[in-house]
């Protein structure tokens, strides 16, 4: 993982997750072998993971891939603790817990990953960057996606959580309200001139990087390109 630095003010270096987000496992292997050798971090959500479970992980993991599990752990405090401790045999080196679980949640999963994982880092699920101000009241919120994302970070850094998922909109504000001691992943992110899906939060690579974001997950601008190679290396050359 890139070095951090409790500086606000230093720039922080900007990677790429691949999303994974394919139904099979001959899919998922096409599409990284056509992206070629420059990729380094993938992600494997629930769609894959609950069709192949951990023999996928460790598969992308033995062709050299840092592994981003997102599984979203959200259950009473003891249940993610033990989740989170039965995946710290796996491969990995970030996994996500919800930050709505609560700050015992947090604090138990946060203890469990210190003692039976090496090398992993938690990320807290602030809100989708599905959800917009709309939907967030639909659910019972008043405040905007920009201040509950502000409320459940600071909640779960005070419980021990060092990353977080936002959206590139609230990436600048976490970064200089937590400082660049935290890792922050950023989806919804999108080249010039592609769709933002079911997305709501979304902006470019170059902002998203300029916000200070850590890693930006990209997805279908990579899987539904036909020489996704191509694209990658424009997203990097964006960030750079």
């Amino acid at each position: 993982m890139p070095k951090t630095s409790n500086d606000p003010n230093q720039p922080v270096k900007t990677e790429v997750i691949l999303a994974l987000d394919v139904p099979s496992r001959d899919e998922a292997f096409s599409v990284l072998d056509r992206i070629g050798p420059d990729l380094k971090w993938v992600k494997i959500g629930l769609q894959l993971f609950t069709r192949y479970g951990p023999d996928l992980v460790k598969e992308v993991a033995d062709k050299g891939y840092a592994i981003f599990l997102d599984l979203k752990l959200h259950d009473i405090p003891n249940t993610v603790a033990k989740a989170v401790e039965s995946l710290g045999h796996l491969p990995i080196r970030l996994l996500t817990v919800h930050a709505s679980g609560g700050p015992e949640m947090l604090r138990q999963a946060e203890q469990a990953c210190r003692e039976h994982t090496s090398g992993l880092r938690l990320l807290a699920v602030t809100v989708l960057t599905s959800l917009d101000d709309h939907e967030l009241s639909a659910i019972g919120f008043e405040r905007t996606p920009r201040e509950q994302v502000r409320r459940l970070a600071r909640m779960a850094a005070e419980n021990g959580i060092k990353g977080f998922v936002c959206s590139p909109l609230e990436t600048a504000m976490l970064r200089q309200e937590l400082g660049n001691e935290v890792l922050l992943v950023t989806p919804g992110v999108r080249p010039g001139g592609t769709d933002s899906d079911e997305q709501k939060r979304v902006t470019t690579p170059a902002d998203a990087g300029r916000a200070g974001a850590n890693y930006i997950v990209v997805g279908r601008p990579l899987l539904r390109a036909s020489r996704p190679a191509e694209v990658l290396a424009a997203i990097q050359e964006e960030l750079s």
